[in-house]
């Protein structure tokens, strides 16, 4: 496979990040290798088979990672793919700590980035969770209930966007919380935008 080429405007996240400058590094140095598209996307480094995204690299305080598109889809045989939170349907992450832990891995994660190509070009598609799945925290039904209005204009929002809104709003633990949450996108709802638009 053809080497992929670095792109000058992703360089400068390679610039900035100082705590896994290396990691990072290494990490790029697979991923091109297998023959992927650099690009800028979410503010991280992004790779793609033509148009379709396969990985992305970014960083946390507590690691850094090489998030796969469709991990779910894959088949894992040494069990470093990660699902980040519960709500989460098919990304996973494949976590590191240091740059000789990615060194060592070189061939692994090779093999995991083609076979996430060969997913892609199979074109296989996760079977995603419905919207009525996912949990409805207390103070949005609430809301809901008692304003027709917002009922309408949360059921006319995309599938996507009504997920983005139930998970963001039954993140918190506190009620307070939570509820401070609903209040404070109420008026995005009445737009018809999502959580980041």
């Amino acid at each position: 496979m053809e080497k992929g080429a670095m792109n000058p405007k992703v360089d400068w996240y390679f610039a900035k990040e100082v705590k896994w400058h290396e990691e990072i590094e290494q990490l790029r140095t697979i991923v091109l290798d297998c023959g992927l598209r650099e690009e800028l996307k979410w503010g991280c480094p992004c790779y793609a088979y033509q148009k379709s995204n396969i990985v992305l690299i970014h960083v946390f305080k507590e690691y850094c990672a090489l998030l796969f598109f469709k991990g779910a889809l894959m088949s894992d045989p040494k069990g470093i793919l990660i699902q980040q939170t519960k709500n989460v349907q098919v990304p996973r992450q494949a976590r590191f700590t240091s740059a000789k832990e990615i060194v060592k891995m070189k061939s692994i994660l090779k093999s995991y980035i083609n076979e996430a190509i060969e997913v892609e070009k199979a074109g296989l598609k996760p079977t995603l969770k419905k919207t009525s799945e996912y949990e409805m925290p207390e103070e949005f039904k609430n809301r809901l209930d008692k304003n027709a209005a917002l009922k309408k204009a949360f059921k006319a929002l995309t599938p996507g966007r009504q997920r983005g809104y139930l998970y963001y709003f039954s993140q918190p633990k506190l009620s307070k919380t939570r509820e401070a949450r609903v209040e404070k996108y109420i008026p995005m709802i009445m737009e018809g935008k999502g959580v980041d638009d």
